[in-house]
């Protein structure tokens, strides 16, 4: 057991709902972080870096952040910015297959864990009327590379190889071995 609360640096629901399946007691908290990636940073870079920045600027004793981006060859696809960007992402993962990168960081005190996890994706051939049905559903705004693989877009997704949750937004196994690498205990709520 742990004295002090756990702090999900995230404004994500999603994010929020994968944490509590790992039964630990926690509070919320949006981050304010830019994640905006940097000229000619790695993807890999990108989700460790924007993932610690989330856990540094968010306080308490022990916060835990992640951060997921869609990767297309050497693109970093995030959040679309509007329609035409979100219709771009998925005409652009039609018939592909992308990898999906989570990075898990915990700060606890003055220490820090990390995890990156990948994920390999490979999406059903979409046509513009599929697309635009899509588009029309709440799913694609808040959403790296356009698309919710717990939502609507499971039906685009051909195959998967890795953690499923780390798609949604959270590897459960990963970030349970961080939490346990903290001394924090999953499993741990009081019923």
């Amino acid at each position: 057991m742990f004295s002090e609360p756990l702090v999900l640096a995230s404004g994500s629901p999603r994010r929020r709902e994968l944490l509590a399946l790992l039964e630990l007691p926690f509070s919320v908290q949006a981050p304010a972080v830019d994640e905006t990636p940097l000229a000619g940073e790695a993807p890999e870079a990108y989700v460790a870096r924007t993932a610690l920045d989330k856990a540094r600027v968010v306080p308490g004793d022990a916060v835990l952040a992640a951060d997921t981006a869609v990767i297309l060859g050497a693109a970093i696809l995030g959040k679309p910015r509007d329609r035409a960007d979100a219709r771009s992402m998925l005409e652009r993962l039609s018939g592909r297959t992308h990898r999906v990168l989570t990075a898990v960081a915990l700060r606890r005190g003055e220490r820090e864990w990390q995890r990156t996890v990948e994920t390999t994706v490979t999406f059903d051939t979409l046509d513009e009327a599929r697309i635009a049905v899509y588009l029309d559903t709440d799913e694609p705004w808040d959403k790296a590379g356009a698309y919710a693989i717990q939502g609507r877009a499971g039906a685009f997704v051909r195959s998967l190889a890795g953690s499923y949750s780390n798609v949604v937004g959270l590897p459960l196994v990963e970030t349970r071995e961080l939490l346990l690498a903290a001394g924090l205990q999953p499993g741990a709520r009081t019923r």
